[in-house]
């Protein structure tokens, strides 16, 4: 017996690490597991995947002639891509994005706005010019991506992107400050002494984020002003889709857009979005709110169903808006303790999303593109696939179980 006990105690080292190597493997095994299986079941992020994003990563707008992808398609669908954990199809539509709106590189220009089917039948950019709220997404998206996945090179490109942004998509308006123009050019009407605005192309949580990446740059300045356009474009508590801003004597003023007119619609339907998105913490929460007030009663006298348009200046409305509108609205009627409307939206949201994935008259097999963007966003928010911070930075399910953090 002693024999043995004296052999064994002569072995003890190299057991020893044998023993260590053995449980460094076993640690090392769940966190690779967890590296890679950050994932979260999001069914209505696998429909969308399944009927609008394709094995390249673009996501196809069957809708048209054009068969179009846009810059604002791809941005929404890394986003959501992020929220659900899907790594791989983040990759494949960024990769895309760089390659065909990015000529290869959107480190040195913006991505265009739109790609499709030409009239001579190519397919190729259709139109060169940027959309900033996209841009913005896809900022966005990289860097949450480089934060959540610990991924510097989504980080090193985001900052890449936004130096683009900052440089091409700003604009100083004279008498009211800095603000974000619709895309790098057009928009700035110089005959007219006007800039042209699109208020929803600014979501509050993603200028919180930026300004958080760089608290000395331009976005809390861009915050603060995008509450104070919201007061005034919207002085019944309607969204428009466009507004502009003109210098003329004595003082400059926000004007009806002379081209877009009084109208809000199929753009205006974010800025209600983007308000009940923002984090109830953030300083310009309730304000952002109150300016947006309008929606509420014009939803509860249609019976509880959102119209399709709204003259802002009026308060007249026409149409039924689609089932995508009363998605946007979910999250602004929570904020805004309406209850009942919440249920109808949630009611209506739920029966549409599953007859038009059922429908025949979809578009080679597609359900319609946009409503079911606009449900990913709410539904995914009132569901508790995600939030965002006060500081804009995203809280998901999969963060605290793959990484270890807090949400």
């Amino acid at each position: 017996m002693m024999g043995i006990r004296h052999r064994l105690l002569r072995l003890d080292p190299w057991i020893m690490r044998l023993w260590c190597a053995l449980l460094l493997l076993l640690c090392q095994m769940p966190m690779a597991s967890a590296q890679q299986h950050c994932t979260v079941h999001w069914p209505l992020w696998n429909d969308f995947r399944t009927h609008f994003v394709q094995d390249s990563g673009r996501v196809l707008d069957a809708s048209t002639d054009k068969q179009h992808s846009s810059s604002e398609g791809q941005s929404y669908a890394m986003f959501f891509a992020l929220v659900a954990g899907d790594r791989t199809t983040f990759d494949r539509l960024w990769e895309w994005s760089i390659n065909n709106l990015g000529a290869g590189d959107l480190s040195q220009q913006l991505p265009s706005w739109i790609w499709g089917r030409a009239d001579d039948n190519t397919w190729r950019v259709l139109d060169d010019n940027s959309a900033s709220d996209a841009d913005l997404w896809f900022v966005y998206a990289l860097l949450e991506a480089g934060r959540l996945w610990q991924e510097p090179n989504y980080t090193r490109q985001a900052h890449a992107l936004l130096a683009l942004v900052e440089s091409q998509e700003l604009a100083d308006l004279p008498g009211f400050g800095l603000m974000l123009l619709p895309g790098r050019r057009d928009f700035i009407k110089h005959e007219d002494n006007a800039w042209q605005l699109n208020p929803s192309y600014l979501p509050m949580p993603l200028l919180r984020r930026l300004q958080s990446e760089s608290p000395s740059g331009p976005w809390g300045r861009i915050a603060n002003n995008t509450a104070a356009l919201m007061e005034v474009v919207s002085p019944l508590g309607l969204a428009p889709d466009w507004a502009t801003y003109q210098v003329l004597d004595p003082s400059p003023l926000f004007i009806t857009d002379p081209i877009k007119g009084p109208v809000g619609s199929y753009d205006a339907i974010r800025t209600y979005l983007w308000a009940g998105l923002t984090a109830p913490e953030d300083p310009l929460y309730s304000r952002m709110l109150k300016a947006l007030n309008g929606m509420v009663a014009l939803t509860r006298d249609q019976g509880g169903v959102p119209p399709e348009s709204v003259d802002m200046t009026t308060g007249v409305s026409k149409g039924t808006g689609p089932f995508g509108f009363s998605a946007a609205l979910m999250p602004y009627f929570k904020a805004k303790g309406q209850s009942v409307l919440l249920t109808q939206q949630q009611t209506r949201v739920d029966a549409m999303l599953r007859k038009s994935v059922l429908s025949d008259s979809s578009q080679q097999g597609q359900p319609p593109y946009y409503d079911y963007v606009l449900s990913l966003f709410g539904m995914g928010w009132i569901n508790n696939y995600f939030r965002f911070k006060p500081d804009g930075t995203l809280s998901i399910s999969w963060e605290k179980e793959c990484l270890g953090t807090s949400n």
